[in-house]
């Protein structure tokens, strides 16, 4: 479960301005951090599949706004998959 206090220093991590809350780099990084937790939820509850199907919805969810920001800005796509360590 991703907190509010993780979640606040995950987007101040990724933001581009003070208040910015929903740009694709935040999205796809808090997506990432869920993620992230979810796998190691995954790992040592292996019968779980109602949150298995939660992480590939958001696993999609990611793509789809790292599939946005490589056609509308190739720049910023490239420096955030190179921040959160996301390989293509």
């Amino acid at each position: 479960m991703l907190t509010a206090k993780k979640k606040g220093k995950v987007i101040k991590e990724a933001a581009i301005h003070d208040k910015d809350t929903g740009s694709p780099e935040v999205q796809i990084a808090v997506l990432s951090k869920r993620i992230d937790e979810l796998t190691t939820h995954l790992k040592k509850n292996l019968k779980d599949k109602h949150s298995r199907r939660g992480l590939l919805q958001m696993v999609a969810d990611r793509r789809t706004h790292l599939k946005y920001l490589e056609t509308h800005d190739k720049k910023r796509h490239s420096a955030i998959v190179k921040k959160m360590g996301l390989k293509k």
